[in-house]
């Protein structure tokens, strides 16, 4: 199941990340070696020659801390240690010993928004009561009535639910997304320094970088009186707002920016900050945390006109801020991207903007996509060839390419999880109403045969499809027209052409086509149209779909060759 590796250039550099192809792993879903069901670090571990093969330049690890799984890790009960299903802090330093000697970078999640409501200064802050020192790490307050049984506001969750819960002595504590992940008061200095001694922690054992979680929510404003959900929707979100996006967040990052400097290379991190457009440079520049994601293709039809607007807004925000900018498929959250385009159009960006406008958090976002992955009206074949196209489109830009585990198997959303499988707690705080996130994060399919497709020996957390076997790795390793072997052929081609950071459009002389180069004479082109389109001269390096006889089809990306001077 493996391919030989790709020649690497100097692991040393301090800019890797500029212009890395980053994988990210949900470990619980990639690779069980116990056969609990669950996927754990070992695991991990025992696939890093695929993981070479396939040509990426890092791995970014979802959470695999200690905990109660109530958002799927997201609820970390100890920022300094391995969930023991996972494994232990051995089996870390092992799996990131292999990387490296692989010359993979290893990216780990911060979660510095909320902990669980098992970690220790939680359970600290439930006994010690009103008042207390241990309560000050929280956001703490009495409820409204004669009696406080009413919550300090009417705000809702962004999993569903009431904001607010209460504890046995009658105070409140705000939870941003489930009750199990009570908020962090970051006006506490404290919470500073647990966290700077939690990043030096995870430094210190060789982690790269950081990826930070809901980057844009830790600082708020909650002086009385508190404003009501309405009054609080009606806010601009301008550095001012008491939730979102507060410009003292940026105090917190100049700090953690100060840390990473200490490091040679210097440690790396991306914002994982839904914001408006123009406050994003904020959180990318170099005295912040120095990159941030751009979530818009998540938004967009595969449309030539929208992806050139995504494209050209995202690399003039990356030249603002002096970072290089990063694009993304498919991830952890939100329907892949081989059933989003297999699905009927959105319409224009602003229709898909205005879909998810008024919560600005990434799991409203989720939630009208993940919507989407349940419809009936799926042209699975076309989303394919759409998605492969796309992607190779993707890996021609300048900036950093994000991918999500088993997209590069061509998989597909799975809807058909029955409702007491279910784990994602979108599901239940809705009753059902938004379908939650699971179906993106069903294991990985590795064999045709066994009782979860090679992802263990026993049946997996959650359940797998009969289809994804035809998408198992082993099947698709040697066949020359797979998605993994255009993956593992695009990627390394990219690592030979990606030079610069810029791109040149060309005219095509067709609404529905995109052509650009690079610096280097690399050439990139999309026929997004439903017709086919002259093949333009140059000798075709790799295509997401058969090309010939001067034409490319529809739906279909090619790389062109730099022409010689």
């Amino acid at each position: 199941m493996s391919s030989s590796a790709p020649s690497r250039p100097a692991a040393a550099t301090a800019e890797w990340w500029r212009q890395a192809v980053v994988y990210q792993i949900y470990p619980r879903s990639f690779a069980d070696s116990n056969g609990d069901g669950l996927g754990d670090l070992p695991g991990i571990l025992s696939r890093v020659d695929y993981l070479a093969g396939l040509g990426v330049d890092a791995v970014w690890l979802s959470p695999f801390y200690p905990s109660a799984l109530a958002d799927g890790g997201y609820d970390v009960a100890d920022y300094r240690d391995v969930d023991p299903r996972l494994g232990t802090l051995a089996d870390f330093d092992a799996l990131t010993q292999a990387l490296h000697a692989r010359g993979i970078k290893v990216v780990v999640d911060i979660v510095p928004n909320h902990t669980s409501d098992l970690h220790v200064w939680f359970q600290e802050a439930l006994q010690a009561g009103r008042g207390s020192a241990a309560r000050e790490r929280y956001i703490f307050r009495e409820g409204r009535g004669e009696d406080g049984s009413e919550p300090p506001t009417d705000w809702v969750s962004t999993f569903g639910g009431p904001a607010w819960e209460r504890v046995a002595d009658g105070q409140w504590y705000f939870h941003h997304f489930a009750r199990e992940q009570p908020d962090l008061n970051w006006d506490n200095r404290e919470v500073h320094e647990e966290f700077l001694t939690t990043l030096r922690f995870w430094a210190d054992r060789g982690v790269d970088g950081f990826r930070i979680d809901v980057a844009h929510l830790l600082t708020k404003d909650l002086s009385e009186p508190l404003p009501s959900k309405a009054e609080l929707s009606a806010m601009p979100i301008d550095g001012r707002h008491p939730l979102f996006d507060r410009d003292e967040v940026q105090e917190i990052y100049a700090e953690w920016r100060a840390l990473f400097n200490e490091y040679d290379p210097p440690r790396t991190a991306v914002a994982e900050a839904w914001v408006h457009p123009d406050r994003v440079p904020r959180y990318a520049h170099p005295d912040s945390l120095g990159q941030a994601f751009n979530f818009d293709l998540l938004l967009a039809d595969f449309d030539a006109d929208m992806f050139r607007q995504v494209i050209d807004h995202n690399l003039d925000l990356a030249s603002r801020s002096g970072s290089s900018t990063t694009w993304v498929l498919s991830n952890h959250d939100v329907v892949r991207h081989a059933t989003r385009y297999g699905l009927p159009p959105v319409g224009t960006l602003a229709d898909a903007a205005e879909r998810v406008d008024g919560e600005p958090e990434e799991r409203a976002g989720a939630a009208w996509l993940l919507s989407r992955g349940a419809s009936p009206e799926l042209d699975r074949e076309g989303g394919i060839c759409r998605a492969r196209a796309a992607t190779l489109l993707l890996l021609g830009l300048p900036g950093s390419a994000y991918l999500y585990q088993g997209e590069e198997l061509g998989l597909h959303e799975v809807a058909e999880i029955a409702d007491d499988q279910r784990q994602d707690p979108t599901f239940f705080r809705t009753e059902g109403a938004e379908i939650g996130r699971d179906g993106c994060r069903v294991p990985l399919p590795w064999t045709a045969e066994g009782p979860s497709l090679g992802f263990g020996s026993a049946a997996p957390h959650l359940p797998q499809p009969a289809w994804f076997a035809a998408s198992a790795v082993e099947v698709e390793s040697d066949d020359p027209a797979s998605t993994l072997t255009l993956y593992r052929q695009a990627l390394h081609l990219r690592r030979e052409l990606q030079c610069g950071e810029e791109l040149a459009w060309e005219q095509t002389g067709r609404d529905d086509v995109l052509s650009f180069r690079r610096p280097n004479g690399w050439r990139v082109v999309t026929n997004f149209g439903t017709q086919p389109y002259p093949l333009p001269a140059g000798e075709v390096l790799i295509a997401s779909g058969p090309v010939g006889n001067g034409i490319l089809p529809a739906q279909t990306t090619v790389w062109l060759a730099p022409q010689a001077s």
